[in-house]
C-alpha cells in the first residue's frame, strides 16, 4: 500500500495553519493552535485513531477561537481526503461507541464522498474553561466538509462537559481508524457499487 501521508496549508485574513497527517501511523502527536483544551481534544483523534497528526495554527485568537478551530478542522479533512486517495481496498465504513465516566458517545462514518454532520449533543455549560462549546460542532462540520465525509455524531449520555466533548473526538478516532483500514477481503477493489467514490 502506498504511503497515505498528506499536508495541507491554508492562509486566510484569520488564520494561518499547516497539517500533516499520516493515517498509517502510530499516533504520534503535536499541536500549537494556541487553543489548549483543543489541541487536547486533537491529541485524542490522533491517540486513538493511530493517526500521526501535526497541527501548526496562528489564529485571531483576540477574536475569538472560531476562526481557527474551524479552519483546522478544514484543514483536517482536506488531509484526510487527500491522504484517503481513491478509497480503494478501504473498509469505508466505521463506527464506535466510547465511554468517559458517566459520559458516552456514538461515531459513525462513511467515506462516502458526500459531506454531511449530523450532530446531537446538549451540554450542560457553554463553555469547558475558556473554550466554547459550540466549537465542537465547528470542527467537525468543517472536517466532515472538507473531507467529503458523512458523519453521525451522538452524545448519549453525560453531564461533564469536558467528558462529552472527550468521548466525541476519542470516538471520532476509533470510527475514522475503523473507516480507513485496509478490507482484506475485497483486496483493491471500490467500496462502492458504484465504482467510484
Amino acid at each position: 500500500m502506498k504511503a497515505r501521508r498528506a499536508t495541507i496549508s491554508r492562509q486566510t485574513a484569520e488564520t494561518e495553519i499547516q497539517v500533516t497527517l499520516d493515517l498509517d501511523g502510530e499516533g504520534v502527536f503535536a499541536a500549537e493552535t494556541g487553543v489548549g483544551f483543543f489541541d487536547h481534544m486533537l491529541h485524542q483523534i490522533s491517540r486513538h485513531g493511530m493517526i500521526d497528526l501535526d497541527v501548526r495554527a496562528k489564529g485571531d485568537l483576540h477574536i475569538d477561537d472560531h476562526h481557527t478551530v474551524e479552519d483546522v478542522g478544514i484543514c483536517i479533512g482536506q488531509a484526510l481526503r487527500e491522504a484517503v486517495g481513491d478509497k480503494r481496498g478501504i473498509t469505508r465504513y466505521g463506527h464506535a461507541y466510547v465511554p468517559l465516566d458517566e459520559a458516552l458517545s456514538r461515531v459513525v462514518i462513511d467515506l462516502s464522498g458526500r459531506p454531511g454532520l449530523f450532530f446531537a449533543a446538549d451540554f450542560t455549560r457553554d463553555k469547558i474553561g475558556t473554550f466554547d462549546v459550540e466549537l465542537v460542532r465547528e470542527f467537525f462540520q468543517g472536517l466532515a466538509s472538507a473531507g467529503a465525509l458523512t458523519l453521525h455524531m451522538d452524545a448519549l449520555k453525560g453531564h461533564n462537559a469536558h467528558h462529552v466533548a472527550e468521548t466525541l473526538f476519542k470516538a471520532f478516532g476509533r470510527a475514522l481508524r475503523m473507516a480507513v483500514a485496509a478490507d482484506g477481503r475485497t483486496g483493491d477493489t471500490m467500496p462502492s457499487t458504484k465504482g467510484s467514490l
